[in-house]
């Protein structure tokens, strides 16, 4: 007789593996690195109104210029990922945004608005090339139960980034009574800086040894399976049967839209709506950037009680409501609610990453790629809040309310793997 089968003894999943744990923390700092970058790119909006004349409709073309190197850039990186691996992935993502930081200097030379939009755009390809890279590394850095945990923490401190960026930008660049507050020295001086600081953090992370990845998305384990042979029938479909992995690119394209939008035209807010100077406004954005980090903070607590899709729906939900008061101008209760709104907005991009690559086996890079390319949202949507923005920037709020139904529909019903 043989033994009779005894069910496999369900391990706990951890956080990541200590093999993993010095590369992890490099690629975690990336996320930080990117969100710097993003949130300059909205005072650079401002400060391209004042100094080179733009309306607001024109200065949403920054945001164009960043996000659209996502769709145009999402697919090459994928490409080059598959082909020479994560660490070179990083590595050109590095090159590229110190490329696009340098390239300020001729920019502001210039005086040219469209230079610098040239610029911003090598400089987003960089960024773009990171964010393909890292969702899918982070979340092979470990046990696929906990990825989104891993996300969500690496995120957080793209969250920490995102509080620096405005802090410098206003300080630097938006600060009254300085030399060049109404000029482009500062800018140009600032971007020297930066693109130097990402040329030592390229090279140093070249020498850094990288252990061989798994890929935690080749199965979709259950809570008390033991491995089983490989799903031939998930091994032969296209990329587009796999409809959860579709609806968090639309997902993801909204949540982008959404970013761009309400980011592009928060210190227009405060200076119209509150009364602040550019400088205040500016330091005000950085703490709305404070409760997203927190809400990083606290989602990745959560997922621990709550299942991800249904925190990400009873977020959108709270957002929701965030755009709603926002749009009514009632003065700090609206303010109050814009800086809320990016704690809603915290676990959003991560999640919907995390969940849309879940089960996706071999197409999980391919995968990365077009859910990247969904951040070409954030380049749509800034020009069309501009025009709205340009006649009251309270009511062009009530514009990303759309996208938040859309994620919300993604995270109660179509987040599912069939």
């Amino acid at each position: 007789m043989q033994p009779s089968s005894v069910p496999a003894t369900v391990t706990p999943a951890s956080f990541t593996e200590k093999k993993y744990l010095i590369t992890f923390i490099f690629v975690t700092s990336l996320f930080m690195l990117w969100g710097i970058a993003i949130t300059m790119g909205d005072v650079l909006n401002r400060h391209f109104q004042n100094v080179l004349h733009v309306s607001k409709a024109e200065s949403g073309l920054v945001q164009f210029s960043i996000f659209g190197a996502y769709a145009i850039m999402g697919i090459p990186a994928g490409l080059f990922m598959k082909r020479f691996g994560y660490k070179k992935g990083v590595l050109l993502g590095l090159a590229l945004y110190a490329l696009g930081a340098f390239l300020f200097v001729p920019a502001a030379n210039a005086e040219s608005f469209g230079f610098f939009r040239i610029a911003l755009f090598i400089l987003a390809c960089g960024l773009a090339t990171l964010e393909t890279v890292a969702h899918p590394f982070v979340a092979g850095l470990g046990d696929q139960r906990t990825s989104d945990q891993r996300i969500n923490f690496a995120q957080s401190f793209n969250g920490l980034g995102a509080v620096i960026g405005p802090l410098i930008g206003g300080y630097f660049i938006l600060r009254g009574g300085q030399a060049h507050s109404n000029d482009l020295e500062s800018v140009k001086m600032l971007y020297i800086i930066i693109g130097s600081v990402i040329l030592s953090i390229a090279i140093a992370f070249s020498f850094v040894k990288v252990p061989a990845v798994q890929d935690t998305h080749t199965t979709e384990p259950e809570a008390d399976a033991t491995i089983t042979a490989p799903d031939t029938a998930r091994q032969t479909r296209s990329l587009w049967q796999y409809p959860h992995f579709i609806w968090a690119v639309i997902a993801q394209l909204f949540n982008t839209a959404a970013q761009g939008g309400t980011w592009a035209f928060f210190i227009n807010y405060g200076i119209e709506k509150m009364g602040f100077a550019a400088e205040q406004a500016s330091y005000y954005f950085a703490l709305s950037m404070v409760m997203m980090m927190i809400g990083r903070f606290v989602g990745t607590y959560l997922m621990q009680f709550i299942a991800p899709n249904k925190l990400l729906a009873g977020f959108a939900l709270g957002n929701v409501l965030m755009c709603l008061i926002i749009a009514q101008s009632f003065g700090w209760p609206s303010f109050v609610a814009l800086l809320m709104l990016n704690f809603f907005f915290s676990i959003m991009f991560p999640t919907i990453f995390s969940l849309g690559l879940k089960g996706m086996g071999d197409k999980t890079q391919q995968a990365s790629s077009f859910i990247v390319m969904g951040v070409v949202g954030g380049a749509l949507f800034p020009p069309l809040m501009g025009q709205l923005a340009d006649t009251d920037v309270a009511a062009a709020y009530y514009l990303p309310i759309i996208c938040y139904v859309v994620i919300f529909l993604f995270g109660a019903r179509f987040y599912k793997i069939s």
